[in-house]
């Protein structure tokens, strides 16, 4: 059977979409039409029933479902297990967004390997909806996500929390930033706190879904943005980024999302793992808290100066 038949179908069964789908899997929304219906007719039932308001699974495609995503873990751990280089007899494939890997995911691959030496590890990054789709389909087994989506086979556990902070590429900013000001979707609960605690703030004409990543775009002009404390530190040190006078921080935790179908020996070691990096970050994360509240008294005593 034809994998890609098989992704195209789950990707339309989690949006409810053949449109949503189509995008996600950059195609033409007729080449998923064509691939349902070829998997429709060999499977000699419906799949889906369509409408304007968009898919939804039939009885045979919700029986379907079940074995769809066996299918596709099967050939995800067969294509893995082949890949794996001499010297390595296990595998392990972890996803994260640009912002977690740095003081988190690279620290982790590190002690994985070496409480295990015999595991081979692979790295993915994306967003949340190419992570989890990775999770559904087990081309990763485990993910550190700010946002999290729950899907059958799935188990979210807290990792490690951290805060939104207001910085800018200039000094001396202040909350009237005007144009200055970039949105950046860090999900529905921060758009909620941001309309509540500064409102004149929601209706950016620049908003982006890039995550940390938008700190690169910051430091090169004359902008400012909500960031995570831990990724804007450096920026903050180095100079390139300032803290926004009087500004609310916002709490801003992240998850580790698991399939649990993960080996149990990998599981255990990998959750003991992440354990002990995740609390080696809380540590760092006092300081980083720290080194910015002095930061911030700084600016104030500044300020009345």
């Amino acid at each position: 059977m034809d994998i890609t038949l098989i992704k195209t179908f789950i990707e339309v069964a989690n949006t409810g979409s053949f449109v949503a789908a189509c995008d996600r899997l950059f195609v033409t929304q007729s080449a998923v039409s064509l691939r349902v219906q070829r998997l429709e007719d060999s499977l000699g039932h419906p799949l889906f029933i369509r409408s304007k308001a968009g898919a939804v699974l039939t009885a045979e495609g919700r029986q379907f479902e079940h074995y769809a995503l066996s299918l596709l873990k099967l050939w995800e751990e067969a294509r893995q297990q082949i890949a794996i280089p001499e010297g390595y007899s296990r595998a392990i494939s972890i996803g994260a967004q640009y912002s977690l890997w740095p003081r988190l995911g690279f620290r982790w691959l590190d002690a994985l390997q070496l409480r295990m030496p015999e595991l081979s590890v692979h790295a993915e990054l994306g967003m949340t909806d190419r992570i989890t789709r990775y999770l559904v389909e087990g081309v990763v087994q485990a993910a550190l996500l700010y946002t999290p989506q729950l899907r059958p086979g799935l188990t979210a556990e807290h990792a490690l929390d951290d805060e939104l902070i207001l910085v800018a590429s200039y000094p001396d900013a202040t909350l009237d930033l005007a144009r200055d000001f970039v949105s950046v979707d860090w999900g529905p609960e921060f758009t909620h706190a941001l309309t509540i605690a500064l409102p004149h703030l929601t209706d950016s004409g620049r908003s982006m879904a890039l995550g940390a990543l938008t700190a690169d775009y910051i430091v090169n002009r004359k902008a400012a943005a909500f960031l995570p404390a831990r990724s804007a530190k450096r920026y903050i040190d180095e100079g390139k980024l300032h803290l926004v006078a009087d500004a609310p921080r916002f709490p801003y935790p992240s998850w580790v999302v698991w399939r649990n179908d993960l080996p149990e020996d990998i599981a255990d070691v990998a959750r003991t793992t992440l354990a002990e990096v995740v609390l080696a970050a809380e540590i760092e994360q006092e300081t980083v808290t720290e080194d910015i509240e002095a930061m911030a008294d700084y600016d104030a005593v500044d300020a009345r100066l």
